[in-house]
């Protein structure tokens, strides 16, 4: 089966159209790569995304670094006539279960624990298949790359929910909510997974398995 690099085709990544790749002349320097643009739309574009697992491993370790106070750190701080006191996700979640709101508190946990963790761990996973030249399952480790590009998105839950708060819910002396540290963090990790996942190039997965065969 002949693949779209062999058959000197790129895909665009904005406007996914064909693009066939220039004949690169015997006097360019190979260890330069050569700025392709699509035809279409002018992107630049790249056969395979440069520096994809260095950006890669970059991003998900800052997220790991970050997660410690995004979980450890308040998220903010509700006070009502003078008296609050700060949580972090993990006691807000409690707290909306203490509160017999749990639908709430699952939807809190799911989106700011679960999700996150979920992320990095597969992203972490995909990472070292690829170091390790893995031929196990190629198609449902892509499948597991999408997915999990397209519900990163919706870890910001908690983030959403402060901004909204501090928004409405600022009636001077009465009740007052101050973001913490911890939103700060928990915002940077989920903008470092959601980068991590854009960065990382699932060809290269296919690409070990590509290399075996012409061994």
């Amino acid at each position: 089966m002949t693949t779209a690099r062999e058959a000197g085709l790129i895909s665009c990544h904005f406007c996914h159209n064909l693009n066939r790749m220039p004949v690169i002349e015997e006097t360019v320097e190979h260890d330069k790569e050569q700025e392709m643009l699509c035809y279409v739309c002018n992107s630049v574009i790249h056969s395979r995304i440069p520096s994809s697992l260095n950006k890669t491993w970059a991003l998900v370790i800052a997220a790991l670094i970050l997660y410690i106070p995004a979980n450890t750190q308040a998220i903010m701080t509700v006070q009502l006539w003078g008296d609050g006191r700060p949580d972090t996700i993990m006691s807000g979640v409690l707290s909306l279960l203490h509160g017999g709101m749990w639908p709430l508190a699952l939807l809190i946990f799911l989106a700011s624990v679960f999700v996150p963790v979920a992320k990095l761990a597969t992203l972490i996973y995909l990472l070292l298949s690829i170091k390790f030249r893995s031929h196990w399952r190629p198609k449902e480790r892509t499948q597991l790359y999408r997915i999990t590009e397209f519900i990163g998105r919706w870890s910001m839950i908690d983030i959403f929910v402060i901004g909204i708060l501090v928004a409405l819910v600022q009636f001077g002396n009465t009740a007052t909510v101050t973001p913490g540290i911890g939103a700060l963090s928990f915002a940077a990790v989920v903008i470092c997974t959601m980068v991590a996942a854009h960065s990382f190039d699932p060809r290269l997965m296919w690409d070990a398995i590509e290399e075996s065969a012409h061994e």
